[in-house]
């Protein structure tokens, strides 16, 4: 497997984001620092958690659909997976969906470097593929594989892959806007799959995020302890509590830290030094959910035309297959 491709996330810019988002109104931290070693190995076991039901539902429909999905790509030769977690849904689409062993190029995208160590892991079992693992943020990825597609002398297709309900984390605007750059960077004639968590009852979407076991709960605080690793801060993980929100205004689940006390918080590479009030929060994550056939529709405003869409009655998910036009 080749290396890495990309600088990843320098820890001036961490230091830069935490600074500027802390001082907002309210306090916020950008969840794509969520996933280092110990943030990736939680969330691995959020998605085993029984209340957690994306992973599986997702599962479910590549496996029923992978050859659909390849029927509508007959000259496919690379795929592009933004976040792939830990190779699984890729493994599946691939082995479930390829007819023959038509060589195919497998791109990861994401600045977790445990996560692409795992995915790739993982990937490397399949016949006839080249993994190349992009350390960096979705949008530079995206960049980079525009350039090599607008490169390239006998690119095939590509499909592009933005699976785990990872379109949830922009708000309607952002994802306009992130799906406009993955339209830039494909070609005409490829393809893109969105895998989306759709609105269901309070109840079930709460305990989504705030689960019984308390793991939702430490993937949350341990975005805390990896700013005192790294950027030299002094968060006291034990005064701040975990809270999702369901925003039914916004169609979003939030997840907040929650002060317990009154406090000051110093992060010496960051150059931050704040002082939060008890009840004052730290908004973390955002988490959209859609309707049946949104996703479409959003896809379309940004230079897609649809193919397909299969959804999950049970677990309530979406997987919808868009081309670039």
């Amino acid at each position: 497997m080749p290396g890495p491709k990309g600088p990843g996330l320098h820890l001036a810019q961490f230091a830069s984001d935490v600074e500027y988002y802390l001082a907002l109104e309210p306090r916020q931290l950008p969840s794509r620092y969520f996933y280092d070693e110990l943030g990736s190995a939680l969330f691995e076991a959020i998605c085993l958690l029984p209340w957690y039901r994306i992973t599986r539902a997702e599962l479910r429909l590549l496996g029923l659909h992978a050859r659909d999905i390849f029927r509508h790509l007959s000259s496919l030769s690379a795929i592009v997976e933004l976040g792939p977690g830990n190779g699984q849904k890729l493994f599946t689409l691939i082995e479930t969906g390829r007819v023959g062993l038509r060589p195919l190029d497998l791109h990861l995208v994401d600045v977790s470097q445990a996560a692409l160590a795992t995915a790739a892991g993982a990937l490397g079992a399949l016949d006839a593929v080249r993994i190349v693992a992009h350390q960096t943020t979705y949008e530079a990825g995206l960049a980079d594989l525009g350039n090599d597609r607008r490169t390239a002398r006998s690119p095939g297709a590509m499909l592009a892959l933005v699976l785990g309900s990872n379109i949830g984390n922009f708000d309607r605007p952002g994802a306009d806007e992130f799906l406009r750059e993955i339209r830039s960077a494909l070609a005409k004639g490829d393809a893109l799959l969105i895998g989306a968590d759709l609105v269901k009852p309070e109840r079930e979407l709460l305990v989504a995020y705030d689960d019984p076991l308390g793991v939702t709960a430490a993937f949350n605080r341990n975005l805390l302890a990896r700013v005192n690793r790294e950027l030299d801060g002094d968060f006291d993980l034990d005064a701040f509590g975990h809270r999702a929100v369901w925003n039914a205004e916004q169609s979003r689940v939030e997840m907040h830290l929650v002060s317990l006390r009154r406090q000051r918080i110093r992060v010496a590479a960051a150059r931050t030094d704040v002082v939060m009030e008890e009840g004052e929060t730290i908004w973390t994550e955002s988490s959209y959910k859609y309707g049946t056939g949104e996703i479409a529709k959003l896809a379309e405003t940004a230079g897609f035309a649809s193919l397909d869409e299969w959804i999950d009655g049970t677990d309530g998910f979406s997987l919808t297959l868009v081309r670039a036009v």
